[in-house]
């Protein structure tokens, strides 16, 4: 299959989140968790997320995920308890949506692990999922999910150019 990678730039994104670590097992029900105690934070300040909620993986490993989940906020706001205030880098990166079971991703972080090599770049930092809509709302193969890696070139590539 053949995805529509595209090399961005993104803007110094201001975020709520909540940090946590755990299993890929634990992960869906971490996730509605935390993004239900984020929007009633979000009601409570009368303010609303600027884009799809988010999950931001600091590693892949399954067995002891580093996960940041939450949702980009307009300005920068407080936080408050678990909930904490903080921004997405401002930096290049490529982007791409997927559309289907969250299960079958694999094959995308692959093609796009090989964009980035075959086009001069090297991944640097956290993994981005934004989740543009939900389980509940649609069937599995009509999830949409956009996933940002962000890259930086690398030094001596005679390609891209930075």
């Amino acid at each position: 299959m053949s995805w529509n990678i595209e090399l961005k730039e993104q803007n110094l994104q201001p975020m709520l989140f909540i940090k946590v670590k755990t299993s890929v097992e634990g992960l869906q029900k971490i996730i509605g968790e935390s993004y239900m105690k984020i929007m009633a934070y979000l009601t409570e300040l009368g303010q609303q997320p600027s884009f799809a909620p988010f999950a931001a993986y600091y590693n892949l490993d399954m067995q002891n995920l580093e996960v940041e989940l939450g949702f980009p906020v307009a300005k920068q706001l407080p936080g408050k308890s678990e909930i904490l205030a903080g921004q997405i880098p401002p930096g290049r990166m490529i982007s791409c949506v997927y559309k289907g079971a969250y299960a079958g991703m694999e094959k995308l972080y692959t093609e796009m692990f090989q964009w980035i090599a075959e086009n001069g770049y090297e991944f640097v930092g956290v993994v981005y999922e934004y989740y543009l809509n939900s389980p509940m709302e649609v069937p599995e193969s009509e999830l949409l999910t956009r996933v940002d890696l962000p890259i930086k070139t690398i030094p001596c590539h005679t390609g891209g150019g930075e």
